[in-house]
């Protein structure tokens, strides 16, 4: 192939620099360079197929400097873009193959996170306000500063409305630590796997982007969600009672080791 470019690139360099005015020296160069692209490309697509081998990943960046606390350490490469996860194929009884997806918060989901949080805790524990207000506290703080690359939030989506969501933060004073914050199923979407789904997502985030060790703080009340983190491989490490949002309430902290050597 780039023999028979070679023997064309002289009348083409001639070509473009009559129509376009250029050093026909310089549009030559140009043309050599492509030729060169071409045979490289081609060389290494004829090798990797022989090989069984995939196009490489584009890397999904450098941790960025600054902002709260500071990176957790290097990460791996990982595929560009909104996480619409996983990758990985799918049978009748998994989440996105009935109708769900995880994506990033489009314009007013921030909002509806924490109006699901108020309506949902208030009909089905008895909460009062105070539990909202601290869940718009919580996502007041993440839409006003966060990582992009060490921070995020999912949507769970079904037919085309939200049903669930999850954040996944950076615990403050403690570099390499994430936190697991606002967990949320809607009744719409019970049933069908998305909690799951959205506690391996944030485990699967965290240990990509570098963090030692994942934690997060629940409410014994809060059975399902427990199973969820149980299944998940946290453990739960310390049970303090106290009262909140008009009830009074066991709080539990969990924790789940991300590398290896990370284990207190």
């Amino acid at each position: 192939m780039a023999g028979v470019l070679a023997k064309l690139s002289r009348p083409v360099a001639a070509a473009v620099s009559k129509k376009t005015d250029n050093p026909a020296a310089t549009v030559s160069r140009v043309v050599e360079m492509l030729i060169a692209t071409a045979d490289s490309a081609t060389s290494w697509a004829r090798s990797s197929a022989a090989a069984g081998n995939s196009p490489p990943e584009h890397p999904y960046g450098p941790a960025r400097a600054g902002g709260r606390g500071a990176s957790p350490g290097p990460a791996p490469a990982l595929s560009s873009g909104a996480m619409d996860t996983p990758a990985a194929p799918r049978t009748p009884e998994d989440p996105e193959a009935k109708g769900v997806r995880l994506r990033d918060p489009a314009p007013g989901d921030l909002g509806w996170i924490v109006q699901r949080h108020g309506a949902l805790y208030a009909a089905e524990y008895g909460w009062n306000a105070e539990f909202e207000g601290l869940v718009a506290r919580i996502v007041a703080d993440f839409a006003e500063d966060h990582d992009p690359y060490l921070e995020r939030v999912w949507i769970a989506e079904l037919d085309g409305l939200p049903v669930g969501s999850v954040m996944c933060v950076r615990e403050d004073g403690a570099p390499g630590t994430a936190r697991l914050r606002l967990l949320l199923v809607d009744p719409e979407g019970r049933g069908r796997g998305i909690g799951g789904l959205l506690v391996d997502t944030v485990v699967a985030f965290a240990r990509s982007v570098g963090y030692r060790e994942l934690v997060l703080w629940t409410n014994d009340v809060l059975a399902d969600a427990r199973e969820l983190y149980l299944r998940a491989g946290f453990t739960l490490v310390a049970e303090r009672p106290h009262r909140s949002y008009g009830a009074s309430l066991i709080g539990q902290d969990w924790r789940l080791p991300l590398q290896d050597g990370s284990a207190h």
